[in-house]
């Protein structure tokens, strides 16, 4: 049966937080045994268990920590702790300096009368305008710990989305260098031992390989340049993006590429309309969650479709014609939000595209993935093959020329 490590917090104002291990058959049988012993469990995991961890977000406090701490604070505010107490419970329980210190700072405001959401965007290293924007919208409904649970679930899906991406690109990635470092090895230390060889064929030698030869003593003698270049390259180029023109520009370019392009605009596109469905539900104008959105998207294109839509909604438009007209969203999304508009349920609608965008473009990126795979590993076999019949054509010449 797998143990699971707990932290958790007795319902009682003053609890100090307990740890512990537990035998259960899932994590749903830890929280009802929990519940039992009347404590509030904050962290449950399975000992042992592969836990990935991202990069560092904002202020060190990842998206992963972020979307934890907000899930952990709905469930201490449901099970009617103070706020004060419940920030003070996850600071305590904190796994790094960066989110105690994020806590400690909020815990501080809070106590000196501020509310949540101001005290929130007071650290906007840690806490992006939208999420702010929906904590605003709980306080100000009274449905702080509700919205916290919706803004949590709304994080763990768009958490899902990246480390769906990031795992799926892991193998190509590993084959695709393990074929780059097979290639290294042939041309520095496979094709210089039969240089003394070809050399007897002199004039004699085809040119394709006496450009073989030319190109591993260039690697040989230039392998830091090859490394470096490549480097260079990149640092001018996000240089370069740096930009707002340049950074449209090729967006639109990458949009416009086939199969990559409409994969990559439907992840942008799922991703904004969670956040504006989302918005919605928990109480925002449209207005503001249209700018709340348009603060929170990183996509050049996606941000000038929303300055356009912003414009017409202030003009007293609805939401689907400015998007259709922006040119920026997929049919999917323009169909969802007419019927949404038609029936007032804009957020539902929002939400249902975000998802169905999010389903197609998984299997989008699970297909072209799958063939990427193949296709490295043929690449390699022909640039192999090449380098081998360069090699024998080559011997055959000199054996020509000796006879």
């Amino acid at each position: 049966m797998p143990r699971f490590t707990y932290r958790a917090v007795a319902a009682v104002a003053g609890s100090a937080p307990v740890e512990g291990t537990l035998e259960a058959p899932s994590r749903a049988a830890v929280v009802d045994r929990l519940h039992a012993q009347g404590q509030i469990p904050i962290r449950i995991e399975e000992a042992g268990g592969f836990r990935l961890s991202l990069p560092g977000r904002r202020g060190g406090v990842s998206h992963k920590a972020l979307t934890l701490l907000t899930g952990q604070l709905a469930t201490l505010l449901n099970a009617g702790l103070p706020l004060d107490e419940a920030l003070a419970v996850l600071r305590d329980g904190a796994r790094t300096e960066a989110e105690r210190q994020a806590l400690g700072t909020l815990l501080e405001k809070v106590s000196g009368g501020s509310s949540v959401a101001d005290a929130m965007a007071g650290m906007p290293a840690t806490f992006p305008d939208s999420f702010v924007g929906m904590v605003r919208a709980g306080e100000a409904g009274a449905t702080l710990a509700p919205t916290l649970e919706r803004l949590a679930a709304h994080m763990q899906r768009v958490q899902e989305t990246r480390e769906h991406i990031r795992s799926a690109l892991t193998y190509p990635a590993v084959v695709a260098a393990t074929c780059l470092l097979s290639l290294v090895v042939l041309f520095v230390m496979v094709v210089p031992r039969f240089e003394p060889l070809f050399r007897q064929a002199g004039a004699a030698l085809p040119t394709s390989a006496a450009f073989l030869l030319g190109f591993s003593r260039f690697m040989a003698e230039w392998w830091w340049l090859l490394v470096l270049a490549p480097a260079l390259a990149l640092l001018a180029f996000q240089r370069h993006l740096r930009a707002p023109a340049a950074r449209l520009r090729w967006e639109r370019r990458l949009f416009a590429a086939p199969v990559i392009g409409p994969v990559a605009r439907q992840v942008q596109a799922a991703g904004l309309c969670r956040t504006l469905g989302t918005l919605l539900r928990n109480g925002v104008s449209l207005l503001g969650a249209l700018s709340l959105t348009r603060a929170a998207t990183r996509s050049s294109v996606f941000t000038q479709a929303l300055d356009r839509v912003l414009e017409q909604v202030k003009a007293g438009k609805g939401l689907a014609e400015p998007m259709r007209q922006s040119g920026a969203f997929p049919p999917v999304v323009l169909r969802l939000v007419r019927v949404g508009e038609e029936t007032g349920r804009q957020d539902e609608m929002l939400l249902k595209a975000a998802e169905l965008m999010e389903a197609e473009s998984r299997r989008a990126i699970d297909r072209a993935l799958g063939l990427l795979t193949p296709a490295v590993t043929i690449i390699l076999g022909l640039v192999v093959a090449a380098v081998i019949l360069t090699i024998l054509t080559a011997m055959l010449s000199v054996y020509d020329i000796t006879l």
